[in-house]
C-alpha cells in the first residue's frame, strides 16, 4: 500500500519562501536587462549625434575655406587683370604722348623754318640790290630795269654810246647843236632832249633828265623803238 506523504505547515512555509525567492531573482534579472539596454542605446545615439554635428561643422568649415580660397583667387585674378590693363593703358598713353610731342616738335620746327624763310624773304625785299654810284653801277642798274621792262641792250652797247656822247659825265650839256639852238639842248650820259625823255621815260626811274639811270633807260627805250636796240647805234641818233 502506498505510503502517504504528509506535508506539514513548516514544509508549506519553506516552499513558499523558495518560490518567492526564485520569483524575486527572476524579476531582478529581467528588470536589470530591461534597464541596461535603453541606456546603452541612448549612449550610442548621443555619440552618433555628436559625431554628426562634428562632421557637419567640419564640412561647413571646409566649404567656408574653399569659398574663401576661391574668392581670394578671383580677387587675385581680377587684380592681375587690372594691373595688366593699367600697364597697357600707361604704355599706350606714353606712346601717344611721345607721338604728340614729336608732332609738336615737328610743327614747331616747321613753323620756325617758315618764319625764317619769311624773314629771309622780307630781308631780301627790304634790302634791294645795291649798285655803285659810278658809271659801272649806273649801267648795271639800268640793265636790270631794262630786263624787267623787256628793253633790249647790252653793257657794251650802253657803255660805248655813253662814252661817245658824254664821256661818262651825267651832267654833260650840248649847247651848240640844232637842239640847243631850238632851246631844248641834249643832256646827260646819252644826250637826250627833254621831249624825248618825257616820251620814253621808264616807270620806276626818277623823272629827272640828268639822273644817270633815268637818262640811260629812257635813251635805251628810245633806241629800241627807233633802231631795235641801243647796240645798233654807232653815231648820233
Amino acid at each position: 500500500m502506498p505510503r502517504t506523504i504528509r506535508i506539514t505547515r513548516s514544509h508549506k512555509l519553506a516552499t513558499a519562501v523558495l518560490v518567492a525567492a526564485g520569483s524575486v531573482t527572476a524579476i531582478a534579472a529581467t528588470g536589470g536587462q530591461s534597464d541596461a539596454q535603453p541606456a546603452a542605446a541612448r549612449t550610442s545615439i548621443a555619440a552618433e549625434k555628436v559625431a554628426g554635428v562634428s562632421t557637419a561643422k567640419e564640412a561647413a568649415a571646409k566649404k567656408a575655406a574653399q569659398e574663401t580660397a576661391a574668392k581670394k583667387a578671383a580677387d587675385d585674378a581680377a587684380a592681375a587683370k587690372k594691373a595688366v590693363a593699367e600697364r597697357k593703358a600707361a604704355a599706350e598713353k606714353a606712346a601717344a604722348d611721345r607721338k604728340a610731342e614729336a608732332k609738336k616738335s615737328a610743327e614747331k620746327a616747321r613753323s620756325e623754318k617758315q618764319a625764317a624763310n619769311r624773314s629771309t624773304e622780307r630781308k631780301a625785299v627790304a634790302a634791294p640790290k645795291q649798285y655803285k654810284n659810278n658809271l659801272d653801277g649806273w649801267i648795271r642798274e639800268s640793265l636790270d630795269i631794262m630786263k624787267k621792262k623787256n628793253i633790249p641792250g647790252s653793257y657794251e652797247g650802253l657803255h660805248r654810246n655813253i662814252m661817245r656822247e658824254s664821256s661818262g659825265n651825267p651832267n654833260a650839256v650840248n649847247d651848240w647843236d640844232i637842239n640847243a639852238q631850238n632851246g631844248i639842248p641834249s643832256k646827260g650820259l646819252l644826250q637826250v632832249i627833254q621831249p624825248t625823255f618825257d616820251a620814253y621815260h621808264v616807270k620806276g626811274t626818277p623823272k629827272k633828265l640828268t639822273d644817270p639811270v633815268a637818262n640811260i633807260t629812257a635813251a635805251a627805250n628810245y633806241a629800241a623803238d627807233k633802231y631795235g636796240t641801243i647796240d645798233n647805234v654807232d653815231s648820233a641818233y
